[in-house]
């Protein structure tokens, strides 16, 4: 028996496909025990190492609540000005006239070229020296920088090829209804694209999330990852526990992101499905005599 995407296995091959699943599990599981017993000779699983994310509040107000609100900050102003800039790159991109296609398409590919915490070291110099920015924001400043010109331009390329994955008549037929290219692209293209952009749209976020530590490590922005030098100062060496508890922090957030992403993305497709049905003609009841005449 097979389906249109693949063969449905055999006895022979179901019973390797077990045999397979059991020694990944086997080999998974000792990797997990040599991991625990090489932390449990460093004495990295004693109770002093864990307790003070559990009984000590002062580590969460003084650190990684005020650090987890500075990679939000930073990562919201990316979000928001990237996004809208990215988009207007990417149509730019698209654009019939040559002198707004070649400039834009110069700028999108300088600024994916470029590493972007390098963007942000460039960004946060050049606000040293030719602005009236604060030592003090100056990190947040640069952050914000280096991740909307880096950002933007990938998710110029995104809907870029979003608009392009189109079928070709969507374009033809708004034309033939005497939609110009802007109409086209604003009220025709990008609204059926948005749904085919989404899933890249969404792994591009949680980049710009994740980056934000770059500048905790260069520039001295004080972001969640970077609060892990303060709790070890002040806490002992329970590094592994700090590293563990901000990295399961960064997981949940952006398993939050991705999940609102999907019920978004899921409501998209609900809604155009919708709107395919209202758009279909009214069904005509073929009786004798009555051809062509509409059901009521």
């Amino acid at each position: 028996m097979s389906s249109v995407l693949y063969d449905v296995p055999g006895p022979r091959a179901r019973l390797r496909n077990v045999v397979y699943t059991i020694a990944f599990l086997a080999l998974l599981g000792l990797l997990g025990y040599w991991v625990l017993s090489a932390l449990a000779d460093k004495n990295q699983l004693t109770s002093e190492k864990w307790s003070p994310f559990v009984t000590d509040s002062q580590v969460w107000t003084t650190y990684l609540i005020p650090g987890l609100t500075e990679t939000l900050k930073a990562a919201a102003l990316s979000i928001l000005i990237a996004l809208p800039l990215g988009a207007a790159l990417g149509i730019g991109r698209l654009s019939d006239h040559r002198w707004i296609r070649v400039p834009v398409g110069a700028v999108v590919e300088f600024f994916r070229a470029i590493p972007v915490l390098l963007l942000m070291i460039f960004a946060n110099q050049l606000y040293a020296d030719y602005t009236p920015v604060s030592s003090d924001f100056r990190p947040l400043y640069a952050v914000v920088t280096g991740l909307v010109l880096y950002n933007a331009s990938v998710i110029a390329e995104v809907v870029r090829a979003g608009v392009l994955s189109l079928p070709r008549g969507q374009g033809d037929a708004a034309v033939a209804l005497g939609m110009r290219k802007g109409q086209t692209m604003l009220y025709v293209l990008l609204p059926q694209a948005v749904t085919v952009m989404l899933p890249a749209l969404v792994s591009q976020l949680v980049v710009i999330v994740k980056d934000t530590a770059l500048g905790g490590a260069m520039l001295g922005f004080g972001e969640l990852l970077s609060q892990n030098r303060q709790i070890t100062a002040n806490y002992g060496a329970n590094t592994i526990a700090t590293f563990t508890v901000i990295a399961l922090i960064y997981i949940v957030l952006n398993a939050v992101i991705t999940h609102l992403a999907g019920r978004l993305e899921k409501r998209l497709r609900q809604g155009r499905k919708g709107a395919a049905v209202k758009d279909v003609a009214p069904v005509t009841n073929v009786e004798a005599g009555a051809v062509g005449t509409p059901i009521v």
